[in-house]
């Protein structure tokens, strides 16, 4: 729940233009759609597809660091990092499991994107219902749970020798596809309004220097 008198206090110290920016850029977010990184152990790839969904609309990524950490570089992501909500699965060797069974408590289908017999072509994929697109390791792509136990396989048509496209440049494909099918619909995907105000709150602070000082001075007025 967002302390509404403390994010006018803290707005005092962020100009109007960038609280314009922020409130633009939240009504583009959504949740309809996310990204899952699987055990990605190339830092530039993860960078880039982070990248890419914050420059497409999608708030939240996750990643699942079963051999790998995720290292988001400050470089390629041009802090766009700073704009999305991670949910690392780290911590157990049930990762893909945990991730899996989050996202489907969401309301989510996982939809493994491979090159897969029964994968479904990019320009016939469904965007009406809630999804998760999983992109694998470099080497193997995703692994074997999740082919097993996915809802649907999604593949981007290609007529060339080479057989697969780098993650980074997969993910913006189909995010820059799905995303502008999805604003073109009637389908109400954009963050709630409780979402966006906990999301411009929290971009706010993050926009403020001594943030910690700012709060204690404001506690102490109370």
């Amino acid at each position: 729940m967002v302390d509404e008198n403390l994010l006018q206090y803290l707005e005092e110290y962020v100009t109007e233009k960038r609280r314009r920016t922020f409130k633009e850029v939240i009504s583009n977010r959504t949740r309809h759609f996310t990204v899952v990184l699987e055990n990605i152990f190339q830092s530039h790839n993860a960078s880039a597809v982070v990248r890419s969904c914050d420059v497409f609309g999608i708030q939240d990524v996750h990643t699942i660091e079963n051999s790998y950490i995720n290292k988001v570089s400050r470089k390629i992501a041009k802090g766009s990092q700073k704009w999305l909500d991670f949910h690392r699965f780290k911590d157990e060797n049930s990762n893909t499991k945990d991730c899996f069974n989050a996202l489907k408590s969401k309301g989510y289908q996982i939809i493994a994107t491979t090159p897969h017999n029964d994968s479904c072509y990019l320009s016939d994929f469904d965007i009406t219902k809630k999804s998760a697109f999983v992109f694998g390791v470099e080497r193997e792509g995703v692994s074997d749970f999740m082919l097993e136990n996915a809802d649907g396989y999604l593949k981007i048509p290609m007529v060339g020798f080479t057989e697969s496209l780098n993650i980074s440049v997969a993910a913006a494909i189909i995010l820059q596809d799905v995303t502008t099918r999805l604003r073109k619909s009637d389908i109400n995907w954009q963050l709630t309004e409780e979402e966006k105000n906990e999301t411009y709150a929290k971009w706010i602070e993050s926009s403020i220097k001594n943030l910690e000082k700012h709060k204690s001075f404001y506690y102490s007025k109370k």
